[in-house]
């Protein structure tokens, strides 16, 4: 499959709090909140929801083609994208802003506070997506990430007028959007992907019910976070995927872009949608376990032995058949 994610392109300043933020909020006084937090590390990493999916597909083999707006500071981490496998050719080079930043401080509950500066990504609305597909041969499926609003709209606009099939994954977008754009970005997809929280929130603004958005889309991803992910479809039964045992928890920044970027490649391997979430978790586990989205390492041996103790020696051998 020929395969874009579109979505910001950012870089990640990751801070650790060494105490809990519930513990320094005052019930009564959450109208006037001013807080610091003194914290112990900071952690300078490459980011944004299209560089994260992409590297994932990436380290698992394939060719995807990411899709964004980035500053003229963008040359090394396209560097580090294309040495793992990311066709980055279709990028927009901002002239006068600097690429993204997402800034960002998790406490020891792994709670996280965090604020995102856009800078070219607001340049992402400009891109259009019939060139793309014209200089990869076509496109199987466009995921549609969290980027400037104006842009995912388009995007899937586009992907409608085109009859290109296309992932609707709004996430921390639809804080921002109202429910005429959510409804937009969601009908029609071949795939809705959001956690739990994300779910609720995207059937409160829409005033669709659950069933009622099932119905606009093919299938509805829901990650649930410490117990995996649940796959929804019309007329069939619920898919429920747990996750593998983690050998360390260290950082939940990015272990949704890593379930996408698994899911992804299992579809592109033509395999069932149960297999296809298994691989997104087990590189979900990979990104908790490390400090940073894009800093973890897939040795296929290793990935393929916790893959086996978590699902089973058969659902290995289908993956270990794709991956090698």
């Amino acid at each position: 499959m020929r395969i874009a994610v579109t979505g910001s392109i950012a870089t990640d300043h990751l801070m650790t709090f060494p105490g809990r933020f519930a513990d320094q909020l005052v019930a009564d006084q959450l109208h006037t909140v001013s807080l610091s937090f003194l914290v112990d590390t900071l952690d300078v990493r490459r980011g944004g929801v299209a560089p994260n999916i992409c590297f994932g597909m990436g380290v698992l083999g394939l060719r995807p083609v990411m899709v964004g707006a980035a500053g003229s500071d963008f040359a090394e981490y396209r560097a580090w994208l294309e040495r793992h496998g990311v066709d980055t050719s279709s990028v927009r080079i901002s002239e006068v802003l600097h690429t993204a930043r997402f800034v960002c401080t998790t406490d020891t509950d792994h709670n996280q506070i965090a604020s995102f500066y856009t800078g070219a990504m607001s340049e992402a609305r400009l891109i259009e997506l019939q060139p793309v597909a014209d200089r990869v041969g076509g496109l199987d499926l466009v995921l549609i990430g969290a980027d400037d609003p104006e842009a995912m709209v388009r995007h899937t606009e586009e992907c409608r007028s085109r009859g290109i099939p296309f992932a609707a994954d709004p996430s921390q977008q639809l804080a921002r959007m109202d429910g005429d754009d959510i409804r937009r970005l969601i009908e029609g997809a071949r795939f809705l992907f959001t956690n739990e929280y994300e779910k609720a929130l995207t059937e409160a603004k829409t005033g669709w019910t659950e069933d009622e958005i099932l119905a606009k889309v093919g299938t509805r991803v829901t990650t649930l976070g410490a117990q995996g992910v649940r796959i929804d479809r019309v007329g069939e039964e619920p898919i429920v995927v747990g996750c593998p045992e983690e050998e360390a928890k260290v950082d939940p920044t990015g272990v949704g872009d890593a379930f996408r970027a698994g899911f992804l490649a299992g579809l592109s391997w033509d395999l069932t949608l149960e297999r296809a979430a298994q691989v997104g978790c087990m590189l979900a586990t990979l990104v908790i376990e490390t400090l940073g989205t894009q800093e973890y390492e897939l040795r296929r041996g290793h990935f393929m032995d916790r893959f086996a103790k978590a699902y089973g020696h058969e659902a290995a051998a289908e993956v270990q058949a794709r991956l090698s």
